[in-house]
């Protein structure tokens, strides 16, 4: 009855996230403890050369996962949803949504999986000394503009997915910070877009004759604790298809996936970095200070509240290697000893720790897709070796678990060993760590430092979007939101630690050299199999 009165009392927050897979819902208490949940499941569509998802299936999704949470909420509690403390929203970061000033769509959704913009993100990563990724917002404009696309003329406004959801449900024009730095820029001194920058993209467009100006069509900066509106009557309707959502809830700023990966894993301090293993891997660390020199293979982002975050995303981590155990699974099946498919991983991922610390010789490319941070378009995945190297399946499954984070390795090493950025704690989240003690393993070994699993990491970045709503309250009484996170939520919870192995640490830079050496053979193959 407590935990009903509560809950109809609007004594909690709501985070929502749309992943690339998952739209996610998750409810929390004043104390961050998740409550309940909802989710739905989509996926982005290839059309016409363009990886995007539809708005229909945009509203289709959020209605329904908030119905399927709005079930939980019924049958754990028999309490009804009318409001809340607070709301977020987050969502897949970059990307390319633009309106015109009547608000309608001018092209579909582009989102951060298309590699179409490399011509206008070379171009301005030149012009602005800065890197700027083909999946950033800023890439995709200036790109459109290069192709002569005709909407161009025509646009008041471009945001990402989640600046978009809640501009529709509360009228505001806003992006938390975190985003926003996915879509051009932060200059660290002000929080704000880059000044410089901004100046030097007008002058550069300035031929095109444009009647817009791009600080005029960028949504406005937010950071974490600051208000970003309410919703309205309009938005809890879209919303909430039962009309049982009140109206004037207030709305937090919208983040992007990777800022609440940050406050999932409690990973927003100088020093402290973050590991999202699945379907794609990437890792962020907090930085003490700006990088020496631009690197294609680092991004520069944010903390939700503002800090500076150098950031390698790699298209491919566990792909190739779940092709390999569902061969596993397809042959067990063959000879009637039917594994579950839990079974099947965990035992798998396990033998791969029994295996030489340098994989015996053996070499692979997870490239299902392309992936810039080795410099491909295009992938074509690869197992190779030498006759005489040690090919036991041990070896074999510690190859796939190495290749899975090398890429990502090698931008790392370039924070590591030619910027000499320090790391106190690295948190590990997503699929790649399921397995106890294996993943975390590898991943020490790959960065050479300690690494952590929390058992909250599993609620994801849902939760991460809830937390933020939730500190709008906190941050009124001028509480940051390091310490929000250390007092309030994490107190007491370090995760469980795994420090470096030494023999792992020089078996996996052994095989880094193969695998740096061995670029070739991918390139070859790429080539001979388009």
């Amino acid at each position: 009855m407590e935990m009903k009165q509560l809950i109809e009392a609007g004594k909690t927050s709501l985070g929502i996230e749309f992943g690339s897979t998952r739209i996610k819902a998750v409810l929390i208490d004043d104390n961050g403890n998740p409550l309940a949940s909802g989710s739905h499941e989509w996926e982005n569509q290839y059309v016409d050369g363009v990886w995007t998802y539809s708005m229909e299936s945009v509203w289709k999704g959020l209605q329904d996962c908030y119905q399927d949470l709005a079930g939980d909420v019924k049958k754990q509690y028999d309490a009804e949803l009318t409001t809340f403390g607070a709301i977020g929203f987050s969502a897949m970061m970059h990307g390319y949504l633009a309106f015109d000033k009547d608000d309608n769509l001018l092209v579909p959704f582009r989102t951060w999986r298309n590699t179409i913009t490399e011509q206008a993100a070379g171009i301005l990563t030149e012009k602005f000394h800065y890197n700027i990724p083909q999946r950033w917002s800023i890439s995709h404009l200036y790109q459109a503009i290069l192709n002569k696309e005709e909407h161009v003329k025509d646009v008041a406004f471009f945001t990402t997915l989640a600046g978009y959801v809640h501009y529709k449900l509360t009228g505001e024009k806003v992006l938390g910070v975190g985003d926003a730095s996915g879509m051009f820029p932060i200059d660290m001194n002000t929080g704000n877009y880059d000044s410089k920058m901004l100046a030097t993209f007008n002058e550069l467009v300035a031929p095109e004759g444009f009647r817009w100006k791009l600080e005029d069509i960028l949504p406005v900066v937010r950071v974490a604790g600051e208000s970003a509106g309410t919703l309205t009557e309009e938005g809890a309707a879209l919303l909430d298809v039962s009309g049982k959502l009140s109206a004037g809830i207030p709305v937090c700023p919208p983040e992007g996936d990777a800022g609440t990966g940050m406050v999932a894993t409690n990973s927003v301090g100088m020093r402290t970095g973050n590991v999202s293993a699945g379907t794609s891997v990437f890792a962020m660390i907090v930085l003490e200070k700006e990088l020496s020199k631009v690197y294609p293979e680092i991004d520069l982002v944010t903390t939700p509240d503002g800090a500076l975050v150098g950031m390698v995303h790699c298209n491919n981590c566990t792909s190739e290697m779940n092709a390999w155990v569902s061969v596993f699974d397809e042959f067990a099946q063959s000879i009637g000893a039917s594994v579950d498919k839990n079974t099947l991983f965990t035992t798998l991922y396990n033998k791969a720790l029994e295996g030489d610390a340098d994989c015996g010789g053996l070499l692979s490319y997870n490239y299902t897709s392309g992936e810039p941070v080795t410099g491909f378009d295009e992938g074509a995945p690869l197992f190779v070796r030498k006759a005489e190297d040690k090919f036991t399946l041990a070896n074999f499954m510690r190859m796939h678990l190495y290749s899975s984070l090398a890429a990502l390795k090698a931008g790392l090493d370039l924070m590591f060993k030619e910027e000499d950025v320090k790391v106190d704690r690295m948190f590990g989240h997503g699929g790649l760590f399921k397995t106890k003690g294996v993943g975390q393993r590898i991943a020490a070994a790959a960065m050479n430092t300690s690494v952590s699993v929390m058992e909250t990491a599993g609620e994801g970045g849902a939760w991460g979007i809830a937390l933020l709503a939730a500190f709008m309250k906190d941050a009124g009484e001028g509480v940051t939101l390091q310490q929000y996170l250390d007092e309030k939520i994490f107190a007491g919870q370090s995760g469980t630690s795994m420090e470096p192995d030494a023999s792992d640490v020089a078996g996996f830079d052994a095989f880094m050299k193969r695998y740096m050496a061995g670029l070739a053979i991918e390139h070859a193959a790429v080539d001979v199999l388009k």
